[in-house]
């Protein structure tokens, strides 16, 4: 890309970040931002084919990042014996967690758009994303527990399930929502984890 197109892209950029913070995806006006950005209709459909594309372009890579920093914490923890990932419950979610946040923290603009100005887009559904994810390798998890002969030692309706997993996703995005400084989220996401690892250790009878 040279010089002067990158230059249009970045003043793109900027005047739409705006125009979603300050309204939301649904009701922000691509009209508005064309004529912010100070360039034609026609430009504008050069760089993008529509606000989705648009929003995509300053979303999307962080998206997917989140989710693909879960995968891979996963795919450590599956890596583990059995017993090892019962000795080491919650470590790694723990320190997935906090990386999380970091990342988070070092793109905190393009997270308060994925959390304040999604509805609408297909990025809308992180906590869902987050959430089915957890609760699938926590049935993972039990089987595993139970071939070692630790069953689940209480019977856990699933609505309860879902209502504690994403209670803990959820605290950890409120966290950069309020724009908590940084240090002070990390402390404050390691002691959530901390909890629901508590809460679902008693829960399993481990």
């Amino acid at each position: 890309m040279i010089k002067g197109e990158k230059a249009t892209r970045d003043r793109i950029h900027e005047i739409a970040t705006s125009e979603f913070l300050d309204k939301g995806f649904r009701d922000a006006s691509l009209r508005n931002i064309v004529k912010e950005a100070g360039v034609t209709t026609g430009s504008f459909y050069w760089y993008y084919s529509s606000k989705e594309e648009l929003y995509d372009a300053l979303v999307g890579e962080h998206y997917n990042h989140i989710l693909q920093m879960y995968d891979d914490a996963l795919e450590t923890f599956w890596k583990m014996s059995k017993e090892e990932q019962k000795e080491h419950m919650g470590d790694i979610g723990g320190e997935c967690m906090a990386a999380m946040v970091e990342y988070m923290y070092q793109h905190l603009t393009e997270f308060r758009l994925l959390l304040t100005a999604s509805s609408g887009t297909k990025y809308e559904n992180l906590l869902h994303e987050l959430t089915q994810r957890e609760i699938d390798s926590t049935h993972e998890f039990e089987r595993h527990m139970a071939e070692l002969g630790h069953p689940m030692g209480t019977d856990v309706e699933p609505e309860l399930e879902h209502s504690i997993t994403s209670g803990m996703f959820e605290g950890m995005l409120e966290l950069v929502f309020h724009d908590v400084p940084k240090e002070k989220a990390l402390k404050c996401v390691g002691q959530l984890h901390d909890f629901y690892t508590a809460g679902w250790k008693a829960l399993m009878g481990l």
